[in-house]
């Protein structure tokens, strides 16, 4: 091995190229193609002191190491010196970016119809792949299809967030053998082993020897590589591959034909997908790279992107979706007319016709920090939203559930179980709905037989009826005689509240294990929740998008908090009751996260109004506020006398 460094001068612009000449010829070029994108069939090498045409079986030991190399078929200089400062990583990725741009910028430049054409309907062809029955059931073989339906009928937080993680972004793949980081060495032609599934390019990368990775046009072909690949196209397959099951984007039950998905292509280089919500009765963005829905204006607004033409690929056509994106149409697409007007309608209708100013949006998370300032998509220096918007809280599960614990506590005292027996029927309960969290969700059901043998536990099971109707099951005997709890209603309803049913038990447990005088506190907070505001809506200084966001202040589990990112200068979170029905609070709740005690509140001050937010009453004011564990509970009682409200800051 003869570790070599040259010094290529290309367009005015010189760089520096470590090199182990035992890898040949050919390598070399792929590298100078990497550094300066002036592909190896293009390439004319000269040896810089005499200008000596450097030949394909020329030795790499013996010529010059300043070398100049010039471009058959565009011989002028380069303009963007800025290239020397980026990996030649950061360069293959830009590769295919650069292409489209150029492209581009011909047939705006010439109105070619079917240059336009050519660029969008190969991604109608890959589209109408995921048609084909077997590469449906590939798919489907690939992920855990149950699983998924349930996170995508639940939130579509979590199926993002489960896309995000499981397909995770890669800069680099790391060696197979050690473990350690490669390093990228350019592009170059996929192998007909790597064809036959749908590759169509393939990644370099070299540790002590070339590693491939191929960039595939199909669910099998992410399957086997995906965990090699490294450019964002990684992202718009990954994507397809849930559009195969497309049901799982719609955050409400329907029919399967029914879900319209479609592919989004960003002539600018990014892909996402949309869904049609026959809910909302609109388009709704989906981005899992991001792990972010429902934000359009992300990409201009977000990660300050200068759009150009975005286009929605569905099984039944292509469409110009550019106004759903941009708030600068006029500005940037004056020359294109609209195509449909059913859809131009529809686009006029988005939910973001307005700009709103208040809105922050962060910019690009995906990839290395580097990679994403070399794209521009960085964003502002605030890494999250300064501003979220209303939301509404969809908890009312979360108070039937605490209420329901009422005739449960009650009969606790009827019985004269001891704190003992009270904690271990508790402990049986949670056993049970563990057993159901473990079932498919769909047909959740499960055998109390064997716990039916516990005497205070058979006596005191009717009391539980409001429970399980809180969390949409029901008790029944099958046709073998057996006693099982099972689903009574929408599976989806179960699936939201079993977390926050098992959170409330082991506070329950938890407190009553604390509790002194057992018995007589049985009906005190922080025991006993009755009464509980619900179905408000929500607005907060700040949240952390995709997964802190305001309303997770109050969906009753542990796990989901409210992040404020600017939180430690102050902040403030605003809830609004249903219809506007005035309450007196008598008490209130504050819990400390998962993570990072030195963001849990210290000093706060709760208010009312009863006339919509226009005048303030203080409620309640604390100090020097100290959370000892994490996901610790604490309980506020209202003393400042009755003050019926309608919003409480």
């Amino acid at each position: 091995m003869v570790a070599r460094r040259f010094q290529v001068l290309h367009n005015d612009s010189n760089f520096d190229l470590d090199y182990d000449t035992d890898d040949g010829f050919e390598v070399f070029q792929f590298q100078l193609y990497s550094l300066t994108s002036v592909p190896p069939d293009q390439q004319k090498i000269y040896g810089d002191a005499h200008d000596t045409p450097v030949a394909t079986d020329s030795d790499l030991i013996a010529i010059s190491d300043k070398l100049r190399l010039v471009s058959i078929d565009d011989p002028q200089p380069e303009s963007n010196a800025a290239n020397l400062l980026k990996s030649d990583e950061e360069l293959a990725r830009l590769l295919q970016a650069e292409e489209e741009a150029l492209m581009l910028q011909q047939y705006v430049a010439s109105d070619n119809t079917q240059e336009f054409e050519r660029r969008v309907r190969p991604y109608l062809t890959q589209v109408l792949m995921y048609e084909d029955s077997r590469r449906q059931e590939a798919a489907r073989k690939t992920v855990p299809v149950e699983e998924l339906e349930e996170k995508a009928l639940v939130s579509l937080a979590k199926l993002l967030f489960w896309f995000k993680k499981s397909f995770r972004w890669v800069n680099s793949p790391s060696c197979h053998n050690c473990g350690n980081e490669t390093v990228g060495q350019g592009m170059t032609a996929a192998l007909p082993s790597e064809t036959l599934y749908g590759a169509s390019r393939v990644e370099l990368y070299r540790l002590w020897k070339q590693e491939r990775a191929a960039v595939g046009n199909g669910p099998i072909a992410l399957h086997s590589t995906v965990e090699l690949l490294a450019m964002s196209h990684v992202w718009l397959y990954g994507v397809d591959l849930v559009l195969n099951l497309k049901y799982l984007f719609c955050a409400i039950p329907h029919d399967d034909s029914n879900i319209i998905c479609a592919v989004i292509l960003d002539f600018t280089d990014h892909v996402w997908t949309e869904c049609f919500s026959q809910f909302l009765g609109r388009w709704m963005h989906l981005d899992p790279c991001e792990g972010i829905y429902d934000k359009p204006l992300l990409y201009e607004k977000g990660w300050d992107k200068k759009l150009n033409y975005v286009i929605a690929i569905a099984k039944d056509g292509a469409y110009d979706v550019t106004k759903r994106y941009t708030k600068k149409w006029h500005e940037q697409l004056s020359i294109i007319e609209a195509r449909d007007m059913e859809e131009s309608q529809q686009l006029e209708r988005s939910l973001h016709s307005e700009d709103d100013e208040s809105l922050s949006l962060p910019g690009r998370q995906s990839g290395n920090e580097e990679w994403r300032k070399s794209r521009s998509e960085i964003g502002s220096d605030n890494l999250s939203s300064s501003a979220c918007p209303v939301r509404l809280c969809v908890d009312e599960h979360v108070t039937r559930i605490y209420n329901a614990f009422g005739p449960v506590l009650y009969q606790f005292i009827q019985e004269e179980l001891t704190k003992s027996e009270a904690v271990e029927v508790l402990g049986i309960t949670k056993g049970i709905l563990l057993d159901l969290c473990n079932s498919p969700f769909k047909t959740r059901r499960t055998s109390i037989d064997s716990v039916l043998n516990n005497p205070k536990f058979q006596k005191l099971l009717p009391s539980f009826n409001d429970l399980l109707d809180a969390l949409s099951l029901e008790k029944k005997v099958n046709t073998n005689g057996r006693v099982e709890i099972c689903l009574a209603g929408n599976p989806v309803l179960t699936s939201l509240a079993l977390p926050v049913v098992l959170d409330a038990l082991d506070d329950m447990i938890y407190n009553l294990n604390k509790c002194e005088n057992y018995g007589k506190d049985m009906f005190k907070l922080p025991l006993l929740k009755l009464n509980r505001l619900h179905s408000g809506s929500v607005i907060a200084s700040a949240e952390e998008l995709p997964f802190g966001i305001a309303t997770s202040a109050f969906d009753g589990i542990q796990i989901s908090k409210w992040e404020e990112p600017n939180g430690a200068r102050g902040c403030w979170i605003v809830y609004k009751t249903s219809d506007n029905k005035m309450f007196e609070l008598v008490a209130y709740e504050l819990m400390s996260a998962n993570d990072a005690p030195e963001r849990d509140p210290m000093d706060w001050i709760l208010e009312g109004s009863n006339d919509e937010g226009i005048s303030w009453q203080v409620l309640d004011k604390q100090t020097s506020q100290f959370f000892e564990d994490r996901f610790q509970r604490r309980t506020y009682t209202i003393n400042s006398g009755s003050f019926p409200s309608n919003v409480f800051r």
